[in-house]
């Protein structure tokens, strides 16, 4: 299984512990995490060939993460594209950070954390009920 990790480009760097919470969540499910943004780089006028690599991507990938406690437009297309793929998707974001409506409106799952180490616990048992049907 492969998740497909939405997360702002701009701000990626300032979310690590966050990531690598993610990440470190979806190994003890054995399930393959895919970083859109740490695995392609485009220059500004090839935005086309983005969306479809994106797109591309998500259609591989069994659900889509959306880490949202920094706004970004491409997130919300992301997910916007996974629903209509009918693939599941989790929404996360920070309590201090601003709630996404439609990105949250569009999720089948939500996670509101407090910290990086929240922010794993809360995933590892949505993915173990999710992927297992067990309860955690």
């Amino acid at each position: 299984m492969t998740a497909y990790i939405s997360i702002s480009y701009s701000k990626r760097k300032f979310l690590q512990k966050e990531l690598d919470a993610i990440i470190n969540a979806l190994k003890t499910c054995s399930i393959f995490p895919f970083v859109f943004v740490d695995n392609f780089s485009f220059s500004p006028f090839q935005e086309n060939e983005m969306m479809q690599q994106a797109f591309a991507a998500i259609d591989k990938c069994d659900l889509l993460i959306a880490e949202t406690s920094d706004k970004a437009i491409g997130i919300g297309i992301e997910v916007g594209y996974a629903k209509a793929k009918n693939k599941p998707i989790l929404y996360l974001r920070n309590e201090n950070a601003e709630h996404s409506t439609t990105v949250s409106g569009a999720s089948d799952f939500k996670i509101i954390y407090c910290d990086a180490d929240d922010l794993k616990k809360q995933l590892a048992g949505i993915m173990t009920t999710l992927f297992t049907g067990s309860k955690t």
